[in-house]
């Protein structure tokens, strides 16, 4: 069984989706034939590379809300993302593109170390509030997940897997998903949003059983 997530590296509910769906599967009888690969998605294609503004001053004007106003409204998912073991404190990080980050993930991917190099940068960015538009940090995340520091650094340097990540976004707006997270399952079953574990633990069963009937 396979299990695609389109995720953006910014998105507070990818991680807390990204949680979720983990519980699920550690539970499920079948844990140890899925397979999870997660799909580029960029929420703000049109952010500088390099980070200029703090994510709450930035969502604050997508918003139409004040300092004080944004940062409750942070606040509420923070809330969300401590009850399934997360800490965030990314208010104050520089809000930045992440085509960058999304093209290590298919470096990654190709490497074997996907899963890795996504706990790193979402670790980066929501729990220590760091920029996904400095190449350090994207480097440190890189090295933390095993990936080769000459391979990290030729795309850093270049625009490879800039394909790979675009082919994923219009896959996701070919599926109809708007947003993220966005689940699919086997290329058949879609779930939008980070829904509770209990739904993805039914959504397992379902799509395991379908499997069995075909």
């Amino acid at each position: 069984m396979r299990i695609e997530i389109w995720a953006d590296v910014v998105c507070p509910w990818c991680y807390i989706g990204k949680r979720r769906l983990e519980k699920a599967v550690a539970g499920f009888e079948h844990a140890d034939e899925v397979e999870v690969v997660y799909r580029s998605y960029e929420l703000d294609p049109f952010a500088p590379e390099v980070g200029t503004e703090s994510t709450v001053t930035v969502l604050g004007r997508k918003f139409g809300a004040d300092e004080a106003g944004t940062r409750a409204m942070m606040a509420r998912a923070d809330e969300v993302a401590a009850g399934e073991g997360l800490t965030f404190a990314h208010a104050d990080a520089l809000h930045a593109r992440t085509l960058t980050a999304h093209r290590l993930l298919h470096l990654a991917k190709a490497e074997g170390r996907q899963h890795e190099l996504m706990e790193q940068v979402l670790a980066a960015y929501f729990t220590r509030g760091e920029s996904l538009g400095d190449h350090d940090v994207l480097r440190k995340a890189a090295a933390e997940a095993g990936l080769d520091a000459g391979r990290v650094d030729e795309v850093l340097a270049g625009d490879e897997y800039r394909d790979e990540v675009m082919a994923d976004v219009a896959q996701a707006r070919a599926y109809g998903s708007s947003g993220v997270p966005f689940f699919v399952i086997d290329g058949r079953f879609g779930i939008s949003g980070a829904q509770p574990t209990e739904l993805f633990e039914q959504a397992l069963e379902q799509a395991w059983s379908s499997r069995a009937d075909a």
